[in-house]
């Protein structure tokens, strides 16, 4: 059976404690070429960002984990990720969604956040979300061979969005 055709698993979203970095920085590891070091996870912690993982209720096997900042009525969506064996399933989709709701409850009108041009996996869920591209970040996001991939800007009207 297919990624795309397998249920997800039966998770819960709770949120991220600093315990859960090593976890976190295997998976960063895993799925980005260049992540955000250990240091920016424990800052976010730190500073009381919302940081969710998703992991499963009976084991505690974690899936997934997201992290945003709301401030000034924005909230910025500023990681996401999914452990590569469980994408496909839904998991990025409700850990995206769970941040949107917390920043509507937080006074957030809008949504922004930077995704690399090239991650088309991404980009597809975040349209499917409603999130339109309204700027580019020339060379923001730095590569292993040196050079430095453009992002997009990518924003959502929080007051028009409705949850099933």
């Amino acid at each position: 059976m297919s990624a795309q055709m397998q249920q997800p698993p039966s998770y819960r979203l709770r949120p991220m404690r600093e315990i859960d970095l090593p976890w976190v920085m295997e998976v960063e590891q895993a799925v980005y070429p260049i992540g955000w070091s250990e240091g920016n996870f424990r800052d976010c912690l730190h500073h009381h960002y919302p940081a969710l993982v998703a992991e499963q209720p009976w084991s505690g096997e974690a899936f997934g984990y997201a992290v945003s900042s709301v401030a000034v009525g924005e909230l910025h969506i500023l990681n996401i990720a999914v452990v590569p064996e469980h994408q496909g399933r839904g998991l990025g989709r409700a850990l995206l969604r769970d941040l949107l709701e917390a920043g509507l409850r937080q006074g957030a009108d809008n949504a922004f956040l930077e995704v690399r041009s090239s991650n088309i996996v991404a980009r597809r869920l975040y349209a499917g979300m409603g999130f339109l591209e309204v700027g580019l970040r020339k060379r923001y996001y730095p590569m292993p061979d040196g050079e430095r991939e453009d992002a997009l800007v990518l924003a959502l009207d929080l007051s028009a969005l409705t949850f099933r």
